[in-house]
């Protein structure tokens, strides 16, 4: 169980703080909800309280933890498939697991493709999607500036 103003992770937008608890009625049935306030682009998320542990809703890493990671990010090994349709289904599985270092791995990964390959459309929309849920958890963990948090994972994956 979280609470009001508690930061956590939904592992498919990325980290924000809870601004409410909500209980709503749909189709006849009465279900609580963690209302999630997004700091990148103030966007609110309802999380059913419920299935949290099934979507793998998770509190904000430490701070300690955030240095560790954006330290690991240039040891990170990435081997992606030549085919697209795979690759994609990959990346979004990794992404899905929450694991800030398999997030890290598609944005890596994605970062050398374009810059060898270039991306498509929906492969260019998941890296800016894992770069904003990487960078979102980090910022809320060390209380720090969204752009100060893009450099260093910006320079940390460049190694």
């Amino acid at each position: 169980m979280f609470f009001v103003g508690d930061k956590i992770v939904h592992p498919l937008h990325g980290a924000g703080v809870i601004e409410s608890i909500e209980e709503r009625t749909i189709n006849g049935k009465s279900t609580c909800y963690y209302v999630l306030c997004l700091p990148v682009g103030g966007m609110k998320v309802m999380i059913p309280v419920d299935s949290c542990a099934a979507i793998g809703v998770r509190p904000v890493i430490t701070p300690d933890k955030a240095d560790r990671l954006i330290g690991k990010l240039h040891e990170i090994q990435t081997e992606m498939t030549q085919n697209w349709n795979r690759r994609y289904r990959e990346n979004m599985l990794r992404i899905k697991s929450g694991d800030l270092l398999e997030v890290a791995a598609v944005i890596k990964g994605l970062t050398e493709r374009d810059s060898q390959k270039g991306l498509s459309t929906g492969e260019r929309k998941m890296l800016r999607s894992a770069k904003q849920i990487l960078i979102s958890e980090i910022v809320l963990s060390k209380d720090a500036e969204y752009d100060e948090v893009e450099l260093q994972v910006d320079a940390a994956l460049c190694g």
